[in-house]
């Protein structure tokens, strides 16, 4: 491994140890209760790290199904809704330079359903985590096709969390 990349695999690694810089708790809506999660932003000087965990999604037990699920940051601040959108106040993804789907900010890799559970960690630097505190992020019910304006045809909003500070 050249000296760029093991300092690179170092610094990720050494995240084990670190605290997130912020979080949210992600709750199901009425209809998926059963969804519950957590996912961490850690600030590196590499971009921001995401971190996934989620159980109860929706599972189904044909191999051939489709256990995936969009996720998005969304710009609004709250979890709230109404009978039709337990979700509405999330708003919609959270895209500051205006740019067409799937390159809004926003726009995060799927999850992938492993009978109900899911994991996922990534980079990316399409945010910081100080640019996405106090903004939802949601799971909804089918995957991101990538390509419908203005957010990937994903489905309805099953669940919700507030991305919140974290303070030591």
């Amino acid at each position: 491994m050249s000296g760029k990349n093991t300092s690179r695999s170092r610094a990720f690694l050494s995240l084990t140890n670190c605290r997130a810089n912020a979080s949210a708790i992600i709750k199901g809506s009425e209809k998926y209760a059963c969804i519950k999660g957590a996912v961490k932003f850690y600030q590196t000087r590499f971009g921001t790290l995401v971190a996934a965990e989620v159980f109860g999604l929706p599972s189904n037990q044909n191999r051939c199904s489709n256990d995936i699920f969009g996720f998005h940051i969304h710009s609004g601040e709250r979890c709230c809704g109404n009978d039709e959108d337990p979700f509405a106040d999330a708003k919609s993804h959270y895209n500051p330079n205006n740019c067409d789907h799937p390159c809004h900010a926003g726009d995060l890799p799927p999850l992938f359903g492993n009978n109900g559970y899911a994991f996922s960690v990534f980079l990316t630097d399409r945010f910081s985590v100080d640019e996405v505190k106090g903004k939802t992020i949601i799971i909804h019910s089918d995957p991101d096709d990538f390509t419908t304006q203005p957010s990937g045809n994903s489905g309805e909003k099953m669940a919700c969390g507030e991305i919140k500070s974290i303070i030591c």
